[in-house]
């Protein structure tokens, strides 16, 4: 180990001994070491700091003021930050090589940083934000876990990487919320929240951590001739750097596999590697295509499957009288976490895999998050639909709309019914009120604290009560009651998609209410030969929708509700290059934060997005260059257009 290195693993090591005596004597009033014994270690720390020219943004000797900001800044990118060509055929990459060598690393699963240091110093830290644009987060990433501060080199210097959160500490941080419907999904999606947080003082609470990965500029050049140099480089200047290794055509296929052998015992989230040619002239010279650069490229692991042993079939009781079944199996080991159920949707897929108790059975996620059954090896066909709703014990029924089979109860007064309609009503495309899980909800409605979904606006009436109940406090309830009044200022399309009209999602909420002049007594007392013509709904929409209006408790509920709420209009859209298309949205999603984010995006400008691919469909959004997925093969057989994230935004900003 050179001296360098060393000196930065003593600055690690002091670190965390000089933070354990600081946490025993203040907040434990204990001491584990003398005064005497704490100066001098932290005298050594600042001589490494001063000799090595790093600070490290966890040093006990920086003290980093919390800060909250109203809004986070943007700025543009000096130049687009490009999505990469993906493969998942390792022979495709000796080929990609083309006789040359490479280095190859983790494609880290969080969020892109670009840094930028001048004299030494942070200056300035933006996320990748749609490609084009980016959030200013320099007083975020001053709190992140291990990055620097200052540096040894003196000039300009720009450095993109990851800022990601752990497994491990994922875990901790989920271990510490008591309610399972409130932990966080992913630690991707955490670390998203994390870093555009803003008020830094949280983000410094979830321990988030930069992985360089790319030296993007550095003024004076030092000159470097690979990027091998510049990743020791950048280890120099303090930086961790993603793990890369060095290959060749003749080297890459093994690597790869050495580095799945690894996956599982990866603390840190990833969803593939990343292949940049090794020499920086050569790379340069490469340019870029419209959509990718030609010097690198990113290989997506094939999904994951396991086998297992199918133990039961639960049946799952939804709003609209569905009873949905799920997949119950011995738990399996699938992208590094642990997956024991699936939805199977509908009887027919459940009657199609030929499903049974003891089956063994083959699951994977879908877009390595959504767990699903790939196939049955065994199709023992046993499994049968219950006779009676699993919650209230009415006897189910059967029925079937277009060849599909599914399975409902016809109990209007069923409770789960009243429990899943106001657990949707509450949900973040709805009336987006954070912190109300089923089982808070259920506990709610047991107490008479609320009847109905209008009653959660009327909780202050009740404040004794909830504060008392398990689980609630004070805390609690101020941030409840907080989010309940945050609510209250909504729109017509949010409040036409909480009530639950079956058939009725977001996206078709507000076209409608569009065509309606965002008037929800228009939208109440519309004819079916009114809602027909609005595109996208169809007869089978229409007459719901008319059904559903026709009921006099259902108007009167949302009476209620327009009596509470605060309904604003809408800001209307300009003219918009998407406006009247027809969208698909498949796989992963790089700009957005998700998939929910780009179809919401495209809603707001005019468009529209759907499920499934059909001639109606305009363009089929894809990121997998080589996706052999049932959308892409349907969408090349219709002759519908396939693009990337990429090629969609130019598309959606071309006029704008």
């Amino acid at each position: 180990m050179e001296e360098h290195d060393r000196q930065l693993e003593r600055m690690k090591e002091l670190h965390k001994i000089l933070k354990e005596a600081s946490r025993a004597y203040y907040q434990e009033n204990a001491e584990i070491m003398s005064n005497y014994e704490y100066d001098a270690l932290y005298d050594e720390l600042c001589a490494l700091e001063k000799e090595t020219g790093i600070v490290l943004a966890d040093s006990p000797t920086v003290k980093v003021g919390y800060e909250i900001v109203s809004e986070l800044p943007k700025e543009r990118h000096a130049s687009p930050m490009l999505s990469l060509d993906k493969t998942k055929e390792r022979e495709a990459l000796v080929s990609w090589l083309n006789g040359r060598a490479g280095v190859l690393s983790w494609k880290l699963d969080g969020l892109t940083n670009v840094l930028t240091y001048r004299n030494g110093v942070l200056e300035k830290a933006v996320t990748r934000g749609n490609g084009e644009i980016g959030e200013i987060i320099t007083n975020n990433v001053k709190v992140y876990k291990n990055v620097p501060l200052t540096i040894p080199y003196q000039g300009e210097l720009t450095v993109r990487g990851e800022a990601i959160i752990t497994y491990s500490e994922f875990d901790r941080i989920n271990s510490e919320i008591a309610d399972a419907e409130a932990r966080y999904k992913n630690p991707r999606n955490l670390c998203s929240g994390s870093v555009r947080q803003q008020n830094n003082e949280i983000t410094a609470q979830r321990n988030v951590q930069f992985y360089a990965y790319t030296l993007v500029m550095a003024e004076p050049d030092p000159g470097f001739a690979t990027r091998c140099e510049q990743m020791e480089f950048l280890k120099k200047q303090g930086f961790t750097c993603v793990e890369y290794k060095k290959v060749t055509p003749e080297t890459i296929v093994s690597e790869i596999g050495r580095m799945e052998e690894e996956l599982p015992k990866n603390d840190f989230p990833s969803d593939g590697l990343v292949l940049t040619f090794d020499e920086i002239a050569y790379a340069n010279s490469l340019g870029r295509t419209a959509k990718f650069p030609r010097d690198s490229i990113a290989f997506k692991w094939a999904d994951e499957t396991a086998q297992t042993t199918l133990l039961e079939i639960e049946w799952s009781a939804s709003r609209t009288g569905l009873i949905n079944p799920v997949a119950i199996f011995s738990p399996v080991e699938l992208e590094g976490t642990s997956v024991s159920r699936a939805s199977i949707h509908n009887v027919s897929i459940m009657e199609s895999l030929g499903l049974g108790v003891g089956d063994t059975i083959e699951v994977y996620k879908a877009n390595m998050i959504i767990p699903q059954i790939a196939a049955n090896l065994t199709k023992s066909k046993s499994a049968k639909p219950p006779k009676y709703c699993p919650v209230c014990k009415a006897e189910t029924v059967l029925r079937e709309e277009n060849e599909v089979k599914s399975l409902y109860c016809p109990n209007a007064a069923c409770p789960a019914k009243q429990v899943k309609s106001i657990a949707h009503f509450v949900t973040r495309d709805a009336m987006n009120i954070d912190g109300l899980s089923e089982a808070t909800i259920e506990k709610f409605l047991s107490e008479k604290i609320i009847s109905s979904a209008a009653d959660l606006f009327r909780i202050s009436e009740h404040k004794e009560q909830i504060v008392t109940l398990e689980g609630f406090g004070e805390k609690s309830y101020a941030k409840l009651f907080e989010a309940v009044e945050a609510a209250k200022k909504t729109t017509p399309a949010r409040v036409l998609y909480a009530i639950g009209v079956p058939n009725i999602g977001l996206s078709t909420a507000k076209l409608i209410c569009r065509v309606f002049g965002e008037d929800l007594h228009a939208v109440m007392n519309a004819t079916l030969e009114q809602l027909v013509t609005v595109d996208g709904v169809g007869e089978v929409i229409a007459e719901g929708m008319v059904s559903y209006f026709q009921n006099p408790e259902n108007r009167q509920k949302v009476e209620e509700l327009i009596s509470i709420l605060t309904i604003e209009k809408p800001e209307s859209v300009s003219a918009s290059p998407i406006s009247g298309k027809t969208f698909v949205i498949t796989g992963k999603v790089e700009q957005f934060k998700d998939r929910s984010a780009l179809k919401t995006y495209i809603e707001e400008r005019g468009g529209r997005v759907t499920g499934s691919v059909s001639e109606k469909t305009d363009y089929l959004i894809n990121n997998d260059a080589l996706s052999q997925s049932a959308k892409n093969k349907k969408a090349k057989e219709l002759g519908v257009t396939v693009i990337t994230e990429e090629d969609f935004m130019k598309l959606a900003e071309s006029e704008e």
